[in-house]
């Protein structure tokens, strides 16, 4: 290992060492609450551009399998961490965690403080930083990252999105077969993803419930969709700003209108509500980690979330235009959308539980049930 700096954009300095790869790379800095989960963290696409600090204090120690990715590499920029565990130990892993990162050129630093590093970044708010082994010259990497550019009005969707339609088959991991379900597709129940960065095991939920699954590039149009016969679209999570995403509000937009069962997750939500009318603004730190108390307003139930996304739908702009669903009792922010009249929904947060928690996966069945439920008004003529 070899001594390795993190530094902030307003100048503050962080010393460790390095692991994975070696390099110099700048991304805006998110803290994860998480305390297992890495593997599906380092490969999730709504991370493009950004780099994550992991509060829990020891990484890497059930090391690296290629069953769990939520896409096909990491898509992180850097990784923080307090302690890289070297040695590693599951029946599951191929590599370690170091090895996985080098290979992939992931940056990574250890050794960090990362208690102060987040107590930082909650007090003055997420910032761009630099992580760097090639150079001990702070004044540089300080000049460096302050010249940075933020990610706020840049459409990063456009580096995760899949170049063009595809099917998806797999379904969950079966740990007593040691291998992913492939279960029976039922073909008068399919579902479009729009992908602007999609979480793999939102795929593997859609199949284990019989739909069939076709994938689209995020740019793709609505007179593209309807030519694919589509039951129900769903709107997927991603990196960055929703405000540039200007063909994806057309797209929502023209969904709703025409009466198609939609469902959004994360960005998915964000790019629904900007459709309807509302307006997004972005959070002082964001929401990463696996223990987000969200509640529904319908049942008064309490669920422990999974959430990841710098950016927020504004309540204030959504009244009058949909109803409000889901709150999180942190922040009171919006989680969670539906249109009255219409089988449209969404949420902020992510019930794939990939890698947890699981309170929240009843969503796929409804947005299915919705699907059927339309299915049948349209077979009996209402």
């Amino acid at each position: 290992m070899s001594k390795t700096y993190l530094v902030l954009e307003d100048g503050t300095v962080f010393e460790g060492e390095s692991f994975g790869a070696k390099g110099e790379i700048i991304g805006e800095v998110v803290f994860n609450t998480t305390m297992t989960g890495y593997q599906e963290i380092l490969t999730d696409p709504s991370y493009y551009g950004q780099m994550v600090a992991m509060t829990y204090p020891l990484i890497g120690n059930y090391g690296i399998n290629e069953q769990d990715f939520e896409s096909a590499k990491p898509q992180v920029s850097a990784f923080i961490v307090k302690e890289y565990s070297k040695v590693f130990s599951n029946y599951r892993a191929s590599m370690s965690l170091g090895e996985f990162m080098e290979k992939y050129g992931v940056v990574g630093i250890t050794g960090v403080d990362t208690r102060k590093l987040v107590r930082h970044i909650r007090e003055k708010g997420s910032m761009n930083a630099i992580v760097s082994s090639m150079t001990n010259d702070i004044t540089y990497l300080q000049d460096k990252v302050a010249a940075s550019e933020s990610i706020e009005g840049k459409d990063l969707v456009q580096y995760v999105t899949c170049s063009k339609p595809y099917t998806w088959t797999q379904g969950s991991w079966n740990i007593e077969n040691n291998d992913f379900n492939y279960p029976s597709i039922h073909d008068d129940l399919h579902i479009v993803a729009v992908d602007y960065g999609i979480k793999q095991n939102i795929l593997r939920y859609f199949v284990e419930n019989g739909a069939k699954v076709t994938v689209v590039p995020a740019q793709t149009t609505f007179s593209n969709i309807v030519k694919l016969k589509p039951d129900g679209i769903f709107l997927s999570n991603g990196p960055g700003d929703p405000e540039p995403l200007v063909y994806a509000h057309e797209l929502a937009k023209n969904l709703v209108d025409n009466n198609y069962p939609v469902f959004g997750i994360c960005l998915g939500n964000q790019i629904l509500s900007i459709a309807l009318g509302g307006k997004t603004y972005k959070l002082k730190f964001g929401h990463h980690g696996g223990n987000h108390p969200v509640k529904d307003l319908s049942t008064g139930k309490v669920e422990i979330t999974a959430q990841n996304h710098c950016f927020a739908a504004s309540m204030e702009s959504l009244k009058g235009k949909v109803e409000i669903t889901h709150i999180n009792l942190n922040d009171n922010t919006v989680e969670g959308i539906k249109v009255k009249d219409k089988p449209v929904f969404a949420v902020q947060y992510h019930p794939e539980n990939g890698p947890g928690p699981h309170d929240a996966t009843y969503l796929f069945d409804r947005f299915l049930t919705l699907v059927k439920n339309n299915q049948n008004a349209k077979v009996s003529g209402i």
